[in-house]
């Protein structure tokens, strides 16, 4: 499993998708996760402003990264 590190208290998920390199623009990240295809922590979500705090895992495409301090 890959992870990011946050460097706040937060990271929106739109944010965390293009970090972690799973999409190359907020756009793409914005479309990817409307159309219900990004999961975080086991459950879909289509908020791109949801916040991901440090222990929890988002996936898109097979991939799976956790978030961490």
């Amino acid at each position: 499993m890959e992870s990011i590190h946050l460097r706040d208290e937060y990271i929106k998920l739109g944010q965390a998708l293009k970090l972690a390199g799973l999409v190359d623009s907020g756009i793409m990240a914005k479309e990817v996760i409307q159309d219900g295809q990004v999961q975080v922590n086991g459950e879909t979500d289509t908020r791109r402003g949801r916040k991901l705090y440090a222990g929890d895992t988002f996936s898109y495409q097979g991939k799976t990264v956790q978030v961490e301090a």
